[in-house]
């Protein structure tokens, strides 16, 4: 039986047409990345703003093939929560203090958590600039990538009564961070009466009586308006609050590789605008709080020093306690060589 060609050349021909059209046609457009953020940072705030300001950057420079949703207010929880939100993939990245950081690694300490350690914040800056490297490579082997450091300045004692000395602060029932047992345990072993709580929480507890000093920066202070109960403040720089933005590092690698840079830039831009904001907008704050009946009790320094000395007692504690020793030594070293070095430098 003869076969007849002709009639499969259709076929051939159709077959032929498929592939070349599957080769020509458009492929699908990749979807776009979608970074969940959570922060603390109240509504309408300028650290808030930043962020607003670093999701249309990445909008922008992503052709909006990157967009980042931002959670303010606390809303997901403290930050304990966002970690473990982050950790299960609920959300991909939280703007934290070093609160939040030290649950994914503790070596964040060093950078703030010796108290009247620091004599300035070029002292904060000298020391964060040189231990971040270390530190973003521990926090990168657990599975989040830093995309920029700042801070808000100096912490301060804000009270419901006036105080002066160590021994003052005592005798008050003291705010401190719920879920970091270490440090509650720490005070609590020097005789100061610690009450952990979330930050949310603190208005509310201050209204109750539950707690009667709270360290925090002004900035803080002045937007959640806790200077309403507690009326008096100490001007002491106890110590700085340090912050970082992170993502997870699955949520990351997800950005195209020739993307990345250009995003990380401009988070670190924001970072810098955010430090340098803060930093200015929490010394206003103090006279923002003062025009509204805020008594700053300013201290003589001997007192500033008298502090300093029962702050110091507390160190070889804090070493591998709370701070890592290894990170606990470096800082020091650090503030060694930084205050050798301006002893050096000639007057002008």
């Amino acid at each position: 039986m003869r076969r007849n060609r002709g009639a499969f050349a259709p076929l051939k021909w159709l077959a032929l047409g498929c592939i070349l059209g599957g080769l020509a046609a458009p492929r699908p457009a990749r979807a776009a990345v979608r970074i969940k953020l959570a922060t603390l940072a109240q509504t309408g705030t300028s650290f808030h703003k930043s962020l607003l300001k670093l999701r249309d950057e990445w909008r922008r420079l992503s052709n909006g093939s990157v967009q980042l949703i931002i959670y303010p207010d606390g809303k997901l929880g403290g930050e304990a929560k966002t970690v473990a939100l982050m950790r299960l993939n609920a959300i991909q990245a939280s703007m934290l203090t070093a609160v939040g950081l030290t649950e994914i690694e503790k070596g964040v300490e060093g950078l703030q958590s010796f108290p009247m350690g620091f004599r300035d914040l070029e002292e904060v800056d000298y020391v964060g600039e040189r231990l971040r490297p270390l530190l973003e490579k521990r926090i990168e082997a657990k599975g989040f990538t830093v995309l920029f450091w700042s801070d808000t300045g100096w912490v301060r004692f804000f009270t419901t009564k006036p105080i002066r000395l160590p021994e003052e602060l005592k005798r008050l029932k003291l705010f401190t961070w719920a879920g970091d047992p270490k440090t509650v345990q720490l005070y609590k072993m020097h005789g100061f009466n610690a009450i952990p709580l979330e930050t949310a929480d603190i208005v509310t507890a201050l209204e109750t009586g539950m707690i009667e000093a709270v360290p925090v920066p002004p900035i803080f202070a002045l937007a959640s308006q806790l200077d309403r109960k507690a009326k008096y403040m100490l001007d002491l720089n106890w110590a700085p609050l340090v912050g970082a933005l992170v993502v997870r590092e699955s949520a990351w690698r997800r950005i195209p590789t020739g993307l990345r840079p250009k995003l990380r830039e401009a988070a670190e831009r924001i970072g810098r605008e955010i430090k340098i904001q803060a930093r200015k907008e929490s010394e206003e704050a103090v006279r923002a709080m003062e025009r509204r009946g805020l008594t700053v009790i300013r201290l003589p320094e001997p007192i500033v020093e008298q502090w300093r000395r029962e702050a110091q007692k507390v160190y070889p504690e804090i070493r591998g306690r709370i701070v890592p020793a290894d990170i606990f030594d470096e800082a020091m070293r650090l503030l060694r060589e930084r205050r050798r070095g301006q002893a050096a430098s000639p007057v002008s």
